[in-house]
């Protein structure tokens, strides 16, 4: 049994846990540990607190999956003064070996190494995760993240992707005012910023404008509490529009891909999962014209696993070194 140390880093919160790999896979994740990256001057100092906390020696193997890309000298995180320069990894953190991947790309390769009791299913097809062939990993969340993961002979790839910010295309009328209303805001208007989370914000507030009703004073996760909730009208069918948004992205992406499989991953598709099974997501999925009966046989499935991103790291240092 080997173990590794595994880090999921954001602009706000890092996580950490020890993974315990054995004959390529993933067996567990302990000792898991989650701080907010402000309370720390460094990465270094925050992985040392992370030895005290659990009040253990750590392994001297790591795989960092951190919100950005992982290219060049010096990687810098957007909301936090934390920065990474992968030179200097193994000294500061006293590593032997290391892998270094993007956070959602570290979801991608968690999906491969995934049990199928870590999917629920959504729509098309309820099969098993396809053994051949793309696969489309969609994560709305702060932002829209995108994967495509190719298996192909008993191995798999995983291409990290700027899906996110692909066009917005409207479907109808109110997704045209939509369109119109965030031109106002933003030069150009990428799918991420009606299908993330902040993206119920605008839907809310133009259906209120329609409706001649007051646009609540409220953050984003509230307005997501209560859309969920089913207790307001307006906040209800703001969601309704944006999982039908969701699915038109979802499908566009997949025929993208050339995509056997679409998984939906990310923090908000975890919480809205379910509830994609009664909303209009799979209309608009497979709502491609000519290909509808493509789209149709396409399976889309809810990744449930509560901690991917570090599940992934551990299964990206697998890939990377084998275990």
């Amino acid at each position: 049994m080997q173990e590794i140390v595994v880090a999921d880093i954001g602009g706000t919160h890092a996580r950490f846990a020890i993974a315990e790999l054995d004959a390529g896979h993933v067996v567990s994740l302990d000792y898991q540990v989650k701080m907010r990256g402000a309370d720390h001057a460094s990465l270094q100092i925050a992985w040392e607190a992370y030895a005290d906390q659990i009040g253990r020696e750590l392994p001297r193997e790591a795989s960092l999956a951190v919100a950005g890309p992982v290219g060049g000298d010096v990687l810098y995180f957007t909301n936090s003064s934390w920065m990474i320069r992968p030179k200097l990894v193994p000294e500061k953190l006293k590593l032997d070996r290391f892998s270094l991947v993007n956070d959602f790309g570290a979801v991608g390769h968690a999906v491969v190494h995934m049990d199928s009791d870590q999917f629920n299913h959504i729509c098309g097809p309820e099969i098993e995760l396809t053994e051949e062939g793309p696969i489309t990993v969609l994560g709305p969340g702060t932002g829209l993240g995108v994967v495509n993961v190719l298996r192909k002979d008993g191995n798999y790839f995983v291409t990290e992707t700027e899906g996110g910010h692909i066009d917005f295309a409207p479907h109808d009328e109110f997704e045209d005012a939509l369109l119109k209303k965030l031109r106002e805001q933003h030069r150009r208007v990428s799918a991420e910023r009606v299908t993330s989370g902040s993206g119920i914000r605008v839907i809310y507030d133009l259906l209120a404008e329609i409706e001649g009703q007051p646009s609540k004073d409220m953050d984003d996760r509230s307005l997501w509490a209560l859309a969920l909730s089913g207790e307001d009208s307006l906040a209800a069918a703001a969601f309704d529009r944006f999982c039908l948004s969701l699915g038109s992205v979802a499908g566009n992406l997949a025929l993208a891909h050339g995509s056997r499989q679409v998984i939906m991953a990310g923090g908000l598709g975890q919480r809205i999962g379910s509830a994609l099974l009664t909303s209009g997501f799979r209309e608009r999925f497979i709502a491609k014209g000519r290909f509808q009966s493509l789209m149709e046989q396409i399976s889309v499935k809810q990744l449930i696993h509560e901690e991917p991103g570090l599940y992934g790291a551990a299964a990206a240092f697998i890939k990377e070194y084998g275990a």
